[in-house]
């Protein structure tokens, strides 16, 4: 016996003699074997089974091999068909390869030809696989790239996608601007069994109400001024995949009642159309407003809420993540020096310092933008001049100098107190903080001794 019975061959053949034959002889070798007397059966064989090779006749009653293997080819792009054709039929064979098919045998055949055909297709069938379970796995350890923290709080989130991920969950993300809620809707999209369909993004707030409506679900030509052309609309373009719809707070009303049909019927019908379209996405939707508040407001439907607030992810804001900022900081310093092509520049205790205690109203794209300036502004390394005015000025969470009686405490006092602010900063992070202090790990430990503080 060759392959195992795991491997299942499609056999359309219009007669039966033959089908028999090419049945008796796939079995023989250990093939599962489906079969079919024409080009329509063997379509629906494979639209509705598991089928690792399809060997089809080129010639049969009503549609024959060729319009077959288009028809397949639509279904399934990687779908290996191999065509038997007589020795009169070689050009059509030809024309098969030039379509798509893997190979073609001519009648009367060699079994062992055959036979090695088969393997062969299999084999390919198999790096397929190979490729999409290694592309797959690549993806799930990287789908993380962009968002950098190692704190408590961004964990609990990464441990939410994954576990939510390959689930069809609709998932709705909030957090405040700036905190990075495109990055966690990709991740679920990349980690996800959708992760080789398109994510397709539109911001709900950046578009009038009918430009909106027509980007999202599509309209026919001529139903109003400009449309020149039918558009399938982001709902049907990104059938397989994820649709993330960013700011939903910010949709008209008239549009929250069309979008809540779309997602209970799984179909949408374009504008100046009449006939709905079917449709498989996941949507990811995210907001920086308080969603039940604007329910309790009634700007907001309740109904499409809980249809998309499935499962809620929660963003930190980076003030609630202060651990992570000197990670941060350098990886955008790293980014700035390889997009300048120039040499990277270490961030000096002062000014890592102001960064860990701003309050980051912006989070991590305020963050990124100081980064950005400070690089092209400072010299050799980025210290407290390059940084905003608003963060080498304002520093929050900086300690005073004298007491509540106005009385200076000791040099030791106020390191002290400088070490546990930060520590307190960072969750008591120490290696983070000492990278803060500039100090290393085992010299913080020593003064936190020192000082009675372990």
């Amino acid at each position: 016996m060759g392959e195992t019975r795991e491997q299942s061959v499609l056999v359309v053949e219009d007669e039966e003699l033959m089908r028999n034959i090419l049945r008796e002889l796939l079995e023989d070798e250990g093939y599962s074997v489906l079969s079919a007397d024409s080009a329509e059966s063997g379509l629906e064989i494979f639209a509705s089974s598991e089928v690792s090779v399809i060997i089809t006749d080129i010639k049969m009653s009503g549609m024959d091999g060729i319009e077959l293997l288009d028809r397949i080819k639509q279904i399934d792009e990687n779908a290996l068909v191999i065509i038997i054709t007589a020795y009169s039929s070689v050009d059509s064979a030809v024309a098969a390869l030039r379509k798509g098919a893997y190979d073609y045998v001519t009648k009367p055949f060699v079994n062992e030809d055959l036979i090695q055909t088969v393997k062969n297709a299999i084999r390919l069938r198999e790096l397929f696989s190979e490729n999409r379970v290694l592309k797959r796995e690549l993806d799930r350890k990287t789908s993380f790239d962009g968002i950098i923290g190692n704190s408590d709080a961004l964990q609990s989130v990464f441990r939410i996608v994954e576990k939510v991920a390959d689930s069809n969950a609709h998932v709705l993300i909030q957090g405040e601007s700036g905190t990075g809620k495109e990055l966690f809707a990709r991740a679920l999209h990349q980690k996800s069994s959708r992760a080789d369909k398109p994510f397709l993004a539109v911001n709900c707030g950046a578009l009038p109400e009918t430009l909106l409506e027509s980007e999202l679900f599509g309209h026919k030509k001529g139903s109003f001024t400009g449309a020149t052309s039918d558009k399938k609309g982001l709902f049907r373009s990104a059938d397989g995949g994820t649709l993330f719809l960013d700011e939903i707070g910010e949709m008209p009303q008239p549009l929250q009642v069309k979008l809540l049909r779309a997602v209970q019927e799984q179909e949408v019908t374009p504008v100046g159309g009449s006939e709905p379209v079917t449709f498989d996405v996941r949507i990811v939707a995210a907001t920086n407003k308080d969603l039940e508040k604007e329910v309790a407001e009634k700007r907001f439907r309740e109904d499409l809420f809980y249809r998309l607030n499935v499962v809620e992810i929660n963003v930190p804001p980076l003030r609630e993540r202060r651990e992570d900022i000197p990670l941060l900081a350098k990886h955008f310093a790293a980014r700035t020096a390889t997009e300048q092509n120039a040499d990277e520049k270490p961030l000096s205790t002062e000014a890592m310092s102001a960064l860990v205690n701003h309050k980051w109203q912006g989070n991590v794209r305020e963050l990124m933008n100081a980064i950005e300036r400070a690089y092209l502004l400072s010299s050799e390394e980025i210290d407290l001049e390059s940084l905003p005015p608003r963060i080498k000025n304002g520093a929050e969470g900086g300690f005073e100098i004298r007491d509540p009686n106005g009385i200076r405490p000791t040099l030791d006092e106020i390191e002290r107190r400088y070490i546990l602010e930060t520590l307190q900063a960072v969750k008591n992070d120490k290696a983070a903080a000492a990278e803060i202090l500039g100090i290393d790990l085992s010299t913080l430990y020593r003064k936190l001794k020192k000082y009675n503080e372990i």
